[in-house]
């Protein structure tokens, strides 16, 4: 199927298998190409962060992440997407489909892609490098990564990763760049994922943002998804 455009953004309309059979391309071509898990958080803020939009945009595969892009998707566009495709479960995946995959975990705090590194180690993975996101000299970081030029490059950085990944991707060196938000925190042990039944619900971001205070503030932006899908339907 071809790529869909959903509250002006694109959207690929892959399933998990789907997208691993494009990234496996990806691995086997040349430059390096940028996967955008997006969710509704995610689609509500590129409505005003250019940077973000320019970066969706001009990516090379954006996966539907969350149960409300499917919504979204089935509402205003008719379509029955078969499954989300969230960051989480596509690192595990990949990890899984091409074992000693060479990869660079950067993100969290200071520690975290440490001990995320050697949990990926132990999923067949072949950590090539790390580094958490705490920094404000971005040239040194990225000169890291192209020195070692990893095959999946993970960016762990919240509301930076899809800008930071287009901003430097003619320099990265990496064959995949992926912004996979909090996937290093799970990795590290940091942050246990919601029961399975949860997750086959769709309901994961529900029981985070009602568990972790400090999601609250984020709570706003999943009500204003609903409501431009709402109105952009009337």
């Amino acid at each position: 199927m071809e790529r869909l455009t959903l509250l002006g953004l694109p959207l690929d309309p892959v399933d998990m298998e789907e997208a691993l059979r494009r990234i496996g391309g990806f691995l086997e071509g040349q430059g390096t190409h940028q996967v955008v898990t997006l969710n509704p958080e995610i689609a509500v803020r590129a409505q005003e962060d250019q940077a973000l939009r320019r970066a969706i945009g001009e990516a090379e595969l954006v996966t539907p992440d969350g149960v409300g892009i499917l919504w979204a998707a089935r509402r205003l566009l008719g379509v029955e997407l078969r499954e989300r495709v969230t960051g989480v479960d596509l690192t595990l995946a990949l990890f899984h489909r091409f074992p000693g995959l060479r990869v660079y975990l950067l993100g969290g705090r200071p520690g975290v892609a440490e001990r995320a590194a050697a949990e990926a180690r132990r999923l067949g993975a072949e950590v090539v490098g790390f580094h958490h996101g705490y920094f404000s000299e971005e040239e040194p970081v990225v000169e890291a990564v192209r020195r070692l030029a990893p095959d999946l490059l993970l960016v762990g950085m919240g509301e930076r990763q899809e800008a930071f990944i287009h901003r430097h991707k003619a320099h990265l060196g990496a064959k995949v760049a992926m912004g996979v938000g909090g996937t290093l925190d799970v990795l590290a042990g940091e942050v246990q994922r919601p029961p399975l039944w949860a997750q086959r619900l769709g309901v994961e971001w529900l029981l985070r943002v009602g568990l972790d205070p400090k999601r609250w503030r984020r709570a706003p932006r999943l009500f204003r998804f609903a409501y431009m899908v709402l109105r952009e339907k009337r």
